[in-house]
């Protein structure tokens, strides 16, 4: 009689088999930087050299590079970004995007995680504030 505890997975990798390559999309932004820094380093290409060929702070691209959502910086720029990062390293820069995109999530997914760091009691309070001090100023304009 076998225990199937004792069995492994039918998918998973042996003991000391290398793990398969999972997709940005599978683990977000960070399997997204570490497929960025392995592009960049097949082509024998230092994290310097890139920041020096695309002009950006060395944040940047260390930033690009964790997929840190924290660290990355905002839509608006990250596109261009990452178009400059694909150019200097060789990659499709569409490609590069596109594998942003599916990383991060939905743009109204990440403008939510954004949103979620306002405490509602906090914006009451603050709406209250500016009401009473409207009040006030209205009455003593008023007399």
């Amino acid at each position: 009689m076998t225990d199937e505890h004792d069995t492994p997975a039918p998918d998973a990798p042996a003991a000391g088999a290398p793990e398969p390559e999972a997709a940005p999309a599978e683990e977000g932004l960070p399997a997204f930087g570490r497929w960025l820094a392995r592009e960049r380093e097949l082509r024998g290409l230092t994290r310097d050299e890139v920041t020096r060929a695309i002009k950006l702070a060395p944040g940047v691209v260390e930033a690009l590079e964790s997929g840190e959502e924290a660290r990355i910086p905002p839509r608006a720029y990250v596109v261009g970004y990452l178009r400059g990062y694909a150019a200097a390293v060789g990659l499709d820069p569409d490609e590069v995007v596109l594998r942003f995109e599916e990383a991060a999530g939905p743009v109204e997914a990440r403008a939510r995680r954004a949103r979620r760091g306002a405490d509602p009691r906090v914006l009451a309070g603050a709406a209250l504030a500016l009401a009473v001090a409207a009040a006030a100023a209205w009455a003593m304009l008023g007399r």
